[in-house]
């Protein structure tokens, strides 16, 4: 499913290590935006590393699931990809 996961991080070694953390994940679509093509399971690797890592008392992430229904109306304007434009392989 496509997921949305967008983040505010205080500490620039906590941003840094989440960027490099969800780079495993998706599509960085714009600075503190990723675009996912996940299951539940990536999603509670996600949380878990937030969970462990960050200061949840500071930084905010937040996932949003886009249902199949709803990827089919996102517009983009200006530059840049949909993960669902993407063509990929998963071995």
């Amino acid at each position: 499913m496509i997921t949305l996961i967008t983040y505010d991080i205080t500490d620039p070694k906590r941003l840094n290590n989440l960027r490099r953390f969800l780079l495993d994940y998706g599509l960085r679509t714009q600075k503190s935006v990723f675009e996912c093509d996940i299951d539940d399971i990536a999603i509670r690797r996600i949380r878990a590393y937030c969970r462990d890592n960050l200061d949840i008392g500071n930084d905010s992430v937040r996932i949003y699931k886009i249902c199949s229904r709803c990827i089919n109306k996102v517009v983009l304007s200006g530059q840049g990809l949909k993960v669902t434009q993407l063509d990929y392989m998963v071995l």
